[in-house]
């Protein structure tokens, strides 16, 4: 029988051990940690996340604040921001939520925000740390799904692991967090040839390619661990009936909300041939935000010169 790998559940442990950390800290006489997102304009969907974020931090005990500039701010206002940000001895960590507007280069901004500060793991010094197995940051999305893995017990030394997708968020640096764990990688992408033949290959495939059902039953071998790192919105309600036949609880929401959430993977073929499979909502997604108040944590010890990091 296929396992369902509750990522909801694992990120419930991961901020509760986050949460006796903070008390640990505090009663010990230190600042709880900060953190500060930047959230610029109102796009609805950075605003949910953002949200999420600061109310971690509220059940976990950390100081959060939330920087609202209008979608009109300059490129030189976000990155006197950002330096603010930096200088201030209060914020550990520094988010600022992507995507921006079109006038601002985000190579820019990210590359400003301190390396100390740099929970969402996306800064160079960052990503050469991780390149190099050297301690740092690592963007929370990939290192969740690690996290995911250790803790339901799956192997990873020695498995074959393919990643579908080579972005710089997820699917670059979840190649390079595998690696570390000793895995086999191969990394496909939009030009790879004969993608079916490549990963079926895997014993633990990640889906992370931001297209609704863009692999199916065709793509996988029997009992491959299947992680699908997908959050997509379907409106069609005949794409829905042909993803999730006679799927009642799918038909409601579409009908509530016009829309229903599905990942990247075609979870009605997949999930009778995976020996485990994350679902698509509440797989991966809770684990990004446990993450990202692990990475807070662990930039908090360091910068006040405490040993062992977040550990």
């Amino acid at each position: 029988m296929t396992r369902i790998l509750d990522g909801k559940a694992t990120a419930a442990a991961i901020r509760a051990e986050v949460a006796e950390r903070v008390r640990e800290l505090t009663a010990a006489g230190h600042r709880p940690p900060g953190l500060t997102a930047v959230l610029v304009g109102e796009d609805p969907a950075s605003q949910a996340y953002v949200g999420s974020k600061v109310r971690g931090c509220a059940e976990v005990g950390m100081v959060s604040r939330t920087i609202t500039p209008p979608a009109t701010i300059s490129e030189s206002e976000l990155l006197g921001i950002v330096d603010g940000l930096n200088r201030d001895e209060t914020v550990d960590g520094i988010l600022v939520q992507l995507p921006l507007p079109s006038q601002i280069s985000e190579k820019k901004v990210v590359e400003r925000i301190s390396p100390e500060k740099d929970v969402d793991g996306f800064h160079p010094v960052s990503v050469g740390r991780l390149w190099l197995d050297q301690e740092g940051f690592t963007p929370a999305t990939p290192t969740g799904i690690v996290e995911l893995l250790k803790r339901n017990g799956i192997p990873l030394a020695g498995k074959r692991a393919v990643v579908v997708g080579r972005s710089a968020i997820v699917g670059k640096p979840m190649a390079g967090l595998l690696l570390r764990e000793h895995c086999t990688v191969t990394v496909c992408h939009s030009r790879t040839a004969d993608l079916p033949s490549v990963t079926r290959e895997a014993d633990i495939l990640v889906a992370a390619v931001g297209r609704p059902a863009f692999l199916g039953g065709e793509h996988v071998r029997e009992g491959a661990m299947v992680i699908d790192v997908g959050i997509n919105r379907i409106s069609d309600p005949a794409q829905v009936e042909r993803l999730f036949p006679g799927d009642e609880d799918r038909r409601r929401q579409l009908a509530a909300k016009g829309y229903t959430i599905v990942g990247d993977v075609h979870y009605t073929e997949i999930a009778p041939k995976a020996g485990a499979i994350t679902p698509v909502p509440g797989g991966v997604g809770p684990l990004t935000v446990a993450m990202v108040l692990f990475n807070t944590l662990k930039a908090a010890r360091l910068r006040q010169e405490l040993s062992g990091g977040a550990r």
